[in-house]
């Protein structure tokens, strides 16, 4: 399902040359739960963002569901992003002026989903918040935001569903339900690759990548499998 295939990232400042990303190859089969490890500036969002497309590398090949993203045009790229990409951001980026559920419907909506209503009330329901989908985010507190962005991203039904630390400003039980949600993507076909720092969530991985550096100093399934997300601690 994904491809990296020597990709790197520089970036050139007045201090001289910082490499973000070094060198990376990485297979991803589809169908999978893969967790990123690293510490704060090991260059897992950079990874995140090259896969889905947010950024270009320096060199390298980038293979995501069959195409070829290091080679894609502006339009070949915004379609990319619309129809086989889903990004959960560590900022909310929810519409202000939009209901929760209109949020989420958004999310539907810009994937194609013809039944992007019923889908944005499911998804609402799922991460427990039926009953605040006529609110307005500022009417939410940060954990139900978050809630909401996870919803619209899951909304999307896309194939490739990329989270940069999706349980960040959740407490510990609404994050143990929202990992579950994405297991659960994972188990349905869809391949979902969650970056964090959290090494107790890699526990939940069916494949653990670990950066240092920029560079992927690891990369293997979990020793005993799985871990049901209800077992997690933290």
């Amino acid at each position: 399902m994904i491809g990296l295939d020597s990709v790197s990232k520089r970036y050139v400042t007045p201090g001289g040359v910082v490499v973000a990303l070094d060198n990376a190859t990485l297979e991803i089969p589809s169908a999978v739960f893969v967790v990123v490890l690293g510490p704060s500036g090991s260059g897992k969002t950079t990874l995140l963002n090259m896969i889905g497309a947010l950024d270009t590398p320096t060199e390298g090949v980038i293979d995501v569901a069959g195409q070829r993203v290091t080679e894609m045009s502006r339009s070949q790229l915004f379609a990319f992003r619309r129809q086989t990409v889903t990004f959960i951001f560590q900022a909310f980026n929810l519409f202000p002026e939009l209901t929760a559920l209109e949020n989420v419907c958004f999310g539907a909506e810009i994937a194609g989903r013809e039944d992007a209503r019923a889908v944005a009330v499911q998804m609402l329901a799922d991460v427990d918040l039926g009953h605040r989908e006529h609110h307005f985010p500022h009417e939410l507190s940060g954990g139900e935001q978050q809630r909401v962005a996870i919803a619209r991203s899951l909304a999307t039904g896309n194939p490739v569903l990329l989270a940069d630390e999706p349980t960040g400003e959740l407490d510990y039980r609404t994050g143990v339900q929202i990992l579950g949600l994405l297991r659960a993507r994972a188990d349905a076909g869809q391949t979902v690759v969650l970056v964090t720092h959290n090494r107790e969530i890699a526990r939940m991985a069916d494949l653990v990548v670990e950066l240092a550096d920029g560079r992927i100093i690891s990369a293997g399934p979990t020793p005993d499998g799985p871990a049901d997300p209800s077992t997690l601690r933290w």
